[in-house]
């Protein structure tokens, strides 16, 4: 802008003095000869190509007074370089012919990031990230004035490689996969505290690829196959006591089947034991009580009765006398 006016005011000088012309004046004498006067008078004449020049150069000079910041873009005002503490906002504006507008992008911006860093462990890791932020449209002026529009490689970017290595140096190789959105969190909530002083809001970073060397590679698959063979191994032993302990309960299921059945039956045999017992002492109580009220139904003469009545006539032909050791013959 400032150039554009000093080539204007050059044109215009230039203009005004191609303008001119000397003209030099005659007269003629009484002998009818024409003499040069002494001196040459200056007039100014300008013909149609120099009045268009200038027109054109007006119209120029007219429209650089004219600024457009688009959407989405703060445009930060500086008279002669000199930063104001305002700022302009998008549309059209008019500014002084020595005053000049830079625009910055307010919009969310991506980066990507190619760096690498080290775990705890000394392993070399290559990081791919991916960095969304924007910039305050309200210090946007405070952030030229400081930084500058290069801001971006002057500040985020040296404190995101910063930031990164310092995370990734916390943990072993291993748990770096294992912890990718954790890691990112990390990184964006210490890049956020560095940013916010200069009015740049880190809205996310991602961490899209981590790689590792292929020594590291070599050996983590290797030790993920060995802890398979092992898990393999594991489960197998697993398995096989697993059978033997169904086995084994089986049989003492089995056992305890025979054992219980065992019980029943000689519960049963007892239960058929006590049974018979008591129906044998049932009997033998019916049949003493019967013999009992025989016994005491039966009197002398009704005793003598029934044996007179079973004698067959017939007399004994011995008896035995009060001494049983000899026995007298009634034959005789």
């Amino acid at each position: 802008m400032f150039i554009l006016v000093i080539g204007l005011v050059i044109s215009i000088g230039l203009y005004l003095a191609l303008g001119f012309r000397y003209r030099e004046e005659s007269y003629v004498d009484e002998q009818g000869r024409t003499h040069k006067m002494k001196g040459k008078q200056r007039v100014w004449k300008a013909n149609s190509l120099q009045l268009l020049a200038l027109l054109t150069l007006a119209v120029f000079a007219a429209l650089s007074s004219v600024t457009v910041v688009p959407t989405g873009y703060t445009g930060i005002l500086t008279t002669f370089g000199r930063v104001e503490n305002r700022t302009i906002n998008a549309g059209a504006h008019l500014i002084l012919p020595w005053q000049n507008v830079v625009k910055m992008d307010n919009r969310t911006q991506k980066v990507q990031i190619a760096t690498e860093a080290f775990s705890s462990d000394i392993q070399q890791v290559d990081l791919q990230l991916s960095v969304n932020y924007c910039i305050d449209q309200e210090t946007a002026q405070e952030l030229y004035r400081s930084v500058g529009i290069s801001y971006y490689d002057n500040v985020m970017y040296p404190r995101i490689l910063e930031n990164t290595k310092a995370v990734f140096s916390q943990y072993s190789a291993e748990n770096l996969i294992a912890k990718r959105n954790m890691l990112s969190e990390l990184i964006a909530e210490s890049t956020s505290a560095d940013m916010k002083r200069y009015g740049i809001t880190i809205v996310s970073i991602a961490i899209e690829d981590i790689d590792f060397t292929d020594a590291f590679t070599t050996a983590v698959e290797a030790k993920q196959v060995a802890a398979q063979n092992k898990l393999t191994a594991e489960t197998e032993q697993a398995q096989k006591t697993m059978e033997e302990e169904a086995v084994a309960r089986r049989a003492v299921i089995a056992a305890n089947a025979e054992a219980e059945k065992a019980v029943i039956a000689a519960n049963a045999d007892l239960e058929v034991t006590k049974i018979q017992a008591e129906a044998a002492l049932y009997a033998g109580e019916k049949e003493a009580e019967m013999n009992k009220r025989i016994s005491e139904s039966l009197s002398k003469s009704l005793i003598d009765y029934y044996w007179i009545k079973q004698w067959d006539g017939v007399l004994p032909s011995t008896v035995l006398g009060s001494d049983t050791s000899y026995m007298i013959d009634l034959t005789n």
